[in-house]
């Protein structure tokens, strides 16, 4: 075990995170998310038993956000025409804003398919438990100055 490290982040995930570098993306993907057909060419992490809030949150503590792009974080798009709500976004916001000086300002939105686009080229995807429906939640990694 090491001191300061969230428990949730296995000695697998600490080695990915430390592994990508600069603009590389990272997808946490709700329970409906096709992780391991969108994760062809990237490395597939399971972690079903947890939601993506906490996951979000021990991430960010180690993370940095990209720092050149406007929208280092981006959230799937609901469909138009779909009336699911979307809370667990406030929730991720929240957690963005306790480790972005940018706070909601780096949160944008891709519309689906072309979030899936962008999930195919990530470089880890993690796949978990969460039931809330448009769940899925892309970063992308800066550099720690």
């Amino acid at each position: 075990m090491l001191k300061g490290i969230p428990k949730i982040l296995s000695p697998e995930l600490l080695k990915v995170l430390a592994e990508m570098g600069h603009s590389d993306r990272l997808v946490i993907s709700d329970g409906n998310f096709p992780a391991e057909s969108m994760g062809k060419d990237a490395i597939v992490i399971r972690m079903d038993g947890h939601g993506v809030p906490e996951i979000l949150d021990a991430i960010l503590q180690l993370f940095p956000l990209d720092s050149y792009v406007d929208k280092p974080v981006n959230l799937m798009e609901v469909m138009p025409g779909d009336t699911v709500e979307t809370p667990i976004w406030d929730t991720y916001k929240e957690i963005v804003t306790k480790y972005d000086d940018r706070g909601e300002a780096a949160v944008g939105n891709i519309e689906r398919f072309k979030f899936y686009e962008e999930a195919k080229k990530a470089y880890c995807i993690i796949a978990t438990g969460e039931s809330a429906l448009y769940a899925n939640i892309m970063l992308q990694k800066g550099v720690v100055v």
